[in-house]
This record gives structure tokens, sequence and C-alpha cells, in this order.
């Protein structure tokens, strides 16, 4: 990072100006591919002005910013720095003029496609904020020139490649110039390549000279063609590849028939619906792209206090005054209830002093031990009400003084749990600690693409998300990979007319979405073993569907 200080402008510390911009690089799409300082500052940024359209969801996604009812978010005032308030695109020295406002009194984050100072115009905008007496930082961002290159499995230089060049090709090029053999990195050069190849050829360079086209890369709807210079020009008018796009030529090239490894994620492009409650979606969603995926969250529930809190009260008082042997915690949500509640009391965990913990699953463990408790039971087979029920120990009247339990759940909660803790000689206290309401239907062009197979996989995480998707959206399209977190939400799914392709192993969404990798896998192994094109679900019809399951 580069910090500059001009005499007339002064750090956001010292000084009489409280303002300072920072040029951050955004890198070329990924968001994954920010650097630690870009974050850092745009979560303390007052305003944050942005290049692109897809700014916006990079800010919301890296700050985690929720939209409210009214379209807007608690956070940095986001300015649109490609058009003015009359929807006029902005020319340079305009928005230079946008930055250096908002600067002169507020700490600015100047948001830039790749690098702001590799071809952008970060140096202009930098200058006008020195004229104006206003501070200033660089924070550089990984340009596309190489991301773009190394997501499609091509090293712009090798041993044998030392030499590269990049090219601008918006304006005339003395392509003579570039008849040896050194490595091109085109850019803004799509419109123009078939005179550019050809101009190339001219000059010397063999027709069959590798070249590749890669647009939108690092994000994942990245296409990367393959050509050569006396084909490139009628390959993309066929495939119609449209800017923003990459273009590499030379023989580092045919590397990426062994390097390619972003194209090749076993879930690279799919569409994921995931069907959870907004607050739940976000581990499941950060796999999901981990292996390529697109998720696109749709509540389907909401969480919410119950509706009289009488009783949970009652049993909180209880839990402090020392009523309970046991609570067992059979969700996450039903810890951050019990948690809500003392917050509520100005309670804290010592309150769990003397108390036994029992958590359904690590998930609900992990939710424990971040409030600075320890689960003392904790299922080592299945993770299900059914698997603690397995290894609760029966009431002792010599070693349990006490021989009550809490329990707080979900207004739903089926009674296996407190029936076999009767059983065992416990009494239970059965409290419902929140409701699960059925969310309101997500928008039609969802809607009509869960109906007509425009999804590739649905991840189910319960019954209830099964029953509620279907109640307020409809049924998944036949075409569409059904995963399931376990065999309850298998046979719910079955019972809805839904044929179940992935059941995860164990009850943990990590490993479902594994699993779903695992079929993504093996499905396009077998395209490739067939010689078949590599497509996703939702670019074939059901008939032509694979039905193996994994496990």
């Amino acid at each position: 990072m580069t910090r500059v200080q001009t005499p007339q402008a002064s750090s956001p510390d010292k000084g009489t100006n409280p303002g300072w911009v920072s040029f951050v690089g955004s890198g070329p799409g990924d968001p994954g591919l920010l650097t630690v300082r870009a974050v850092e500052l745009l979560e303390s940024a007052e305003v944050i002005v942005t290049e692109a359209p897809e700014h916006v969801d990079l800010v919301r996604s890296v700050l985690g910013l929720l939209e409210g009812p009214d379209g807007t978010w608690d956070g940095p005032e986001v300015v649109d720095g490609g058009f003015g308030e009359d929807g006029q695109p902005l020319t340079h020295a305009a928005r230079a003029k946008v930055v250096v406002r908002h600067g002169k009194k507020q700490r600015v984050v100047r948001l830039m496609t790749g690098d702001p100072f590799l071809y952008a115009s970060g140096p202009e905008e930098a200058q006008a904020c020195v004229k104006a007496g206003v501070g200033f930082e660089v924070v550089p961002g990984v340009s596309s020139v190489s991301a773009v290159p190394a997501y499609a499995g091509i090293p712009l230089t090798t041993k044998r490649h030392r030499e590269m060049c990049v090219v601008t090709c918006g304006e005339k090029v003395d392509w003579s110039a570039y008849a040896d053999d050194r490595t091109l990195v085109l850019l803004s050069g799509v419109g123009s390549i078939a005179e550019t190849a050809a101009a190339l050829i001219e000059a010397g360079r063999s027709p069959q000279t590798p070249v590749a086209m890669t647009r939108v890369g690092t994000t994942t709807e990245q296409q990367t063609l393959i050509s050569t210079l006396a084909d490139i020009g009628a390959d993309v008018r066929a495939a119609r590849i449209a800017p923003p796009a990459i273009t590499v030529i030379g023989d580092v090239v045919d590397l990426r028939q062994t390097l390619s490894w972003f194209e090749t994620k076993p879930l690279f492009g799919w569409r994921a619906l995931v069907p959870r409650t907004k607050e739940q979606a976000g581990s499941l969603s950060r796999r999901l792209r981990e292996y390529g995926a697109v998720p696109e969250e749709v509540p389907t529930i909401s969480v919410e206090p119950p509706r009289n809190p009488l009783q949970m009260d009652k049993a909180v008082r209880g839990l402090v005054e020392g009523r309970y042997e046991w609570i067992a915690f059979t969700s996450v949500n039903a810890v951050k209830a019990v948690r809500e509640k003392f917050e509520e009391y100005g309670l804290d965990a010592r309150a769990f002093s003397g108390l036994k913990i029992a958590a359904v699953g690590d998930k609900t463990a992990e939710a424990i031990a971040a409030w600075g408790l320890r689960a003392d039971l904790v299922p080592s087979g299945e993770q299900s009400a059914a698997g603690l029920l397995a290894e609760w120990p029966p009431y002792d009247e010599v070693l349990d003084p006490i021989n009550r339990v809490f329990l707080p759940r979900a207004d739903i909660a089926t009674e296996n749990l407190v029936a076999g803790l009767v059983d065992l000689g416990w009494e239970c206290d059965d409290v419902t600690a929140y409701r699960t309401v059925r969310a309101t239907p997500p928008p039609a062009p969802v809607r009509d693409a869960i109906k007509t197979g425009k999804f590739d996989a649905v991840v189910f995480t319960s019954s209830s998300t099964v029953r509620n998707l279907v109640g307020i959206a409809g049924k998944p399209h036949p075409s569409t990979i059904i995963a399931v977190i376990g065999p309850a939400t298998a046979k719910t799914a079955e019972e809805h007319g839904l044929r179940v392709d992935v059941l995860a192993p164990t009850p943990d969404v990590e490993v479902l979405v594994d699993a779903l990798a695992d079929f993504g896998s093996a499905r396009r192994l077998a395209m490739l073993e067939s010689g078949e094109p590599v497509t996703r679900p939702s670019e074939r019809t059901a008939s032509g569907r694979r039905k193996a399951r994994a496990k």
C-alpha cells in the first residue's frame, strides 16, 4: 500500500481537514481476491464511490449488509461513480469532482475495478485530490491482466516463455512489433480480434499460434474459448463472445489442458437454491461457492419469538435458581433464543454453573462454545434427537440430585425426545423458545426458475425447508438435482414427489455440500468419458438426467 500526503492535506487523524480518500482496487471480479487492507477500509468508510454496477453487491456481501423493507441498508453511503444524477455516464473529470467533494469532509473509499493505478483512472483522480488538498492512499488490487489468465489455467510466463507484453487494443496498434513469440495479453480486443489475428499472421506469426479468450474471468460466469490465430475471428463470432474479456496469444495457452482448475470445479456455474432461514444460509453458501456454484438464498422460514414469552421467562428463572439438572439444545436457534433471553435479563454464562449441557450435534455444540460453554453430551453417532436419546443416561436417584430437564425448542418440534427422556426417568419442561413461521413467497422470477428447471440444484437442510419451499414457491423441476441433509428430510422430499439425488452421509451442511460436489464430479467425469459436452443439469432435459445417488 502506498500512502501519499501532500503539504496542503492532512491525514484523517490530524489537522482541520476531516476527509480522506482511499483508492482501492476491487480486483477482477471474485470478492475473494480483495486484499485484507481493502476490506478494512470498506468496513471503516463513510462513503464508497463505486465504478461498476456489481460493486454494490460486492460491498453488501463483504460488509454483511442486509437490505431493509424500504430497499436501504445500514452502512456507508454508496455513490454511483459510473453515472450522474441525470442518468448520464460520468466523464473522468466529473467523477473526480464527486470523489473530491466527498473526500473533503468524509472517509471515502474509491472502489475501482482491478488496480487503481493500472489501466484505470486512479492517477487522474488522485491528482485531483492533490490539487484540492485532500489526502489519499492507494491500495493496489489484483489486476485482471494476470488474474483472468490464471483462473483460466494459463500461466503468462514459464521457464521456456519468459517474456510477455500487455497491449490495449482501443487505438491503432502496430502489430508488426509483436511478430516474435512473446506471450501477448490483449485488453479491449474482442471486437477487433479478427483484424488483430490477421495482422499478426501478416507480421509473421504462425496461423496455428494458440489463442485463448476468457470473458468475465474469476467469476462463476467465466467462459474460455480456445482457438488459433487462423480461426479466432470466426470462433468468437460463432460463440458470441462479448466483452469484458482478456485474450492471451502464445504457446502458454496449451498448458490450459492440464492446468485448468477453476472452470473444472465440481459445481462450476451451477445455480444452487438455498432454502433456509436468512441467518443460517451463510456457511452453506460459502461452501457452495468454494466448489464453483452460484448460491441463491431464498428464505423459507422466519424465526420469531414465542407468542407467549412467560413460559420461557419462567424456565430461565428456574435455570438460574437451580431447578434443572440438564439443559438440552436441539438446534442453533435454541441456543440463540436462550442466549438472547439471558442478555435481556443481564445474565451471562456463569448462570450455567453446575448444570449439565447436551447438544444435538456438532454445529449446536459450536454455538454453545461460542457462548463460552462446553457441551457435556454430544452424540458420537447419529446427530439427531434419536442419537441424543441413544446416549442420554437414565435418571439415577443417587447420582442425580435433580430429575428435571430444560428443553428449549421450536414450536413445531416432535414429541419423540420428550417421550424418550420420560422413559429414562426424567421430567421435562418442553418450552417453546422460538417459532418457525413460513416466509413470504419469493419474487415471481425465482418461483418461475424453480418450476421450470433454471436451478441446477436445491439443497434442503430440514424437512421444514422442503415443506415450506413447496408451499411458497412450488415443486422444483424434475431436472433439478435434489440434495438433502438426512433420511428424515429425504422422506419428506419423496412424500412431496421429489426424487432425492444426494443424501449427506452425516447431518452437517458442509458434508451435504461435499456430497453434492462428489455428485457433480461423478456426473462431469461420466460426460467426459462418454464424449459428451459437460453441461449443467439446467441445460439438460429431465429424461436425460442420470439417476445417480451420492451417499
